[in-house]
């Protein structure tokens, strides 16, 4: 089929629950390609030599391989090439911003000037993953022999589930150490099931399991055990830190000490990984807000402001201080959030939360803001218009204004360097840190960024931890 052919090929669009229906359950929104449907988006995909699609992959992933066996109905030889270097297909495929990655710089759509028309990649992986998976057909991963050598890995989020399957491929023993009672980190705590299915995390943990990694849950580095006893008094030879950016910002106003005011991390770990929704299950309480207000402009303010929806919420207002050319939201989910009936509030912030006598949230000041010059991040600058203020009847405010690293490990662990954002320092290309032996990637070390960025992360510590053993054998 010639490349005139190919562009004739209409884009798959991805079935979905029904608006109405979806904001009231936790079931997936999309529903996922068909077999079909699968192999026709893979067909679009011309081969082109340059192949752009890999240099907007943070793992490099050979997307014209695998598009190429899901073209032809080889969905397991295309999810074989995706796990030469991507170990969590079902997760990226669901939940990575291919359209700022990968798809961004698919030909296809620079060919049909329409950025939206470019091959579906993430949604042609995301299908390949789940037919793997539920025909029962996936190859096990092989082993290197035991090469003696322990390996801990802090934390059990993307970044570290990378490294640790790229440790154990290796050959080191190696065991993960999560606080949380279940792992995977901002998968479980932050992605809420409407966008990734908790089942999926499990699966790609229980493949961890099946190589041979040992997880203790329930055990925090930092408090449980210092890290660097992990090495002097535990028999590690190497660490690797993975702990995200689980610390959330606040706005600093009056009022946010407040009953009804949230962190977007609380509010979403008592529904995601505590599974308060479920209130005839769950013994986890959640705040039965009726008039929700979600500041913030993320994917987290997203998942906070559909979660409002299904926790019970009448009206979810999305307060953001710039305008919807600037939010650094996905598309999709800012078009989803707006099917399902969350009202977008731009140009607008909050100014103070107000209480009552009881302490409770019942109001929250506003003041409308215009944009002015770009900033540092290239977007225009939120200029506030005095006398503008107004106030929103709301009986809830959930916070999801960002991140900071998890301050826990830097905090108890001497010698270990931080940067002024309290990120961990590393060296670029092996991300080893200050301290020989400890290694960290992921948000802990590039501050709140995308899955795919902390896979490419523990990929990349994983390397260096094994050039490490590999030298300190050859040396000792």
């Amino acid at each position: 089929m010639t490349a005139k052919e190919k562009m004739a090929i209409p884009p798959q669009a991805m079935p979905e629950q029904e608006p109405a229906v979806r904001a009231h359950n936790m079931n997936e929104v999309a529903l996922g390609f068909t077999a079909e449907m699968a192999k026709i988006e893979a067909s679009r995909c011309i081969n082109c030599a340059a192949k752009p699609c890999m240099q907007g992959c943070p793992v490099a992933v050979n997307i014209p391989g695998f598009l190429a066996k899901a073209a032809e109905g080889d969905f397991s030889g295309a999810l074989a090439v995706i796990k030469e270097t991507s170990l969590l297909p079902a997760v990226c495929g669901r939940v990575c911003p291919q359209e700022k990655q990968c798809q961004k710089f698919c030909t296809m759509g620079k060919l049909l000037k329409d950025p939206d028309k470019a091959v579906g990649i993430g949604r042609v992986e995301r299908f390949c993953a789940d037919y793997v998976r539920e025909q029962g057909t996936e190859e096990a991963v092989s082993c290197a022999p035991s090469t003696g050598k322990r390996v801990a890995v802090i934390g059990s989020g993307p970044a570290s589930i990378t490294c640790a399957a790229d440790c154990a491929k290796a050959g080191h023993s190696v065991t993960v150490f999560e606080a949380f009672h279940k792992c995977g980190g901002v998968l479980v705590y932050g992605i809420p099931e409407f966008r990734l299915p908790k089942s999926i995390v499990q699966h790609e943990i229980d493949g961890l399991k099946a190589m041979g990694v040992h997880i203790e849950t329930n055990y925090c580095v930092g408090r449980t055990r210092k890290l660097t006893d992990l090495m002097t008094q535990d028999g590690y030879d190497a660490v690797f830190v993975g702990t995200g950016a689980g610390l959330p910002k606040f706005m600093e106003i009056e009022g946010e000490n407040l009953l009804g005011v949230f962190s977007a991390n609380e509010y979403l770990t008592r529904a995601n990984l505590m599974k308060a929704y479920l209130e005839n299950e769950a013994d986890t309480p959640f705040w039965h807000g009726k008039r929700v207000a979600v500041l913030g402009g993320g994917n987290v303010a997203m998942d906070a402001s559909r979660m409002a929806l299904r926790l019970g919420a009448d009206k979810v207002y999305l307060v953001y201080r710039r305008s919807e050319a600037e939010m650094p939201a996905r598309k999709e989910e800012v078009h989803h959030a707006r099917e399902e009936g969350v009202e977008f509030l731009m140009l607008q912030n909050a100014k103070r939360i107000i209480g009552d006598d009881q302490s409770k949230v019942i109001g929250m000041e506003c003041l409308k803001y215009e944009l002015g010059e770009p900033d540092a991040s290239g977007r225009r600058s939120p200029v506030p218009i005095p006398g503008s203020e107004f106030t929103l009847d709301v009986d809830t405010v959930v916070v999801a204004v960002g991140n900071a690293s998890n301050p826990l490990i830097p905090a108890t662990t001497e010698g270990l360097e931080i940067d002024r954002r309290g990120n961990i320092v590393v060296n670029p290309e092996t991300n080893m840190t200050s301290i020989p032996g400890v290694f960290a990637g992921g948000d802990i070390v590039l501050g709140a960024a995308t899955v795919i960025l902390a896979m490419g992360e523990g990929r990349r510590a994983a390397a260096g931890i094994c050039d490490y053993l590999k030298r300190s054998v050859s040396q000792g």
